[in-house]
């Protein structure tokens, strides 16, 4: 089993980013979280260039193809989704990556509900399929935790292992178009 981790932050410390390699480090020994590394990489969305896409759109489109499913973690910017993580999804809009495609949103900050809500939403009109039961809040903003912190805390642990588990078990009963 597959999956993209997407990172909607290019923080060096980015705690997104420390929990999806957090995941990847829990994950099932039949589960591997590749984690995506182009974000910064991406040219500004432009229609224009739709045609004919640059090489790293063509690879973030591979990437997210090849997948079984897709986990994304983003910051909230001023109640809405990070610039970054609306270019890479505006980049995929007008192919059919995200149409069925299993998704899994972790949200970092409980209280980031605006910016989870308008990834939601903008997944949805993509259509993309939301794991409900493999997305989850953690409470990590604030905590003070790094990777190997969320990879000990044993609430973090026990959230994320669940929630991969969930993953799994969901993907496994997905309906292939």
């Amino acid at each position: 089993m597959k999956i993209l981790a997407i990172c909607g932050s290019l923080r060096a410390a980015s705690l997104n980013a420390m929990l999806l390699r957090a995941a990847a480090r829990l994950a099932p020994p039949d589960m591997a979280i590749l984690v995506y590394e182009g974000m910064a990489a991406l040219p500004l969305f432009n229609p224009d260039l739709d045609l004919t896409p640059p090489a790293t759109v063509l690879d973030l489109k591979a990437q997210i193809s090849a997948a079984d499913a897709v986990l994304i973690a983003s910051p909230e910017y001023a109640h809405g989704v990070t610039g970054v993580m609306k270019n890479a999804l505006d980049w995929t809009v007008s192919s059919d990556v995200f149409v069925n495609k299993p998704v899994i949103v972790f949200n970092a900050s409980p209280r980031a509900t605006h910016a989870d809500a308008a990834l939601r939403e903008i997944l949805g009109v993509m259509s993309a399929k939301i794991l409900e039961t493999a997305s989850v809040k953690l409470p990590v903003i604030g905590a003070g935790l790094d990777e190997d912190g969320m990879l000990s805390h044993p609430d973090i642990a026990e959230i994320l292992k669940a929630a991969l588990l969930a993953a799994k078990t969901e993907l496994q009963s997905f309906p292939l178009d």
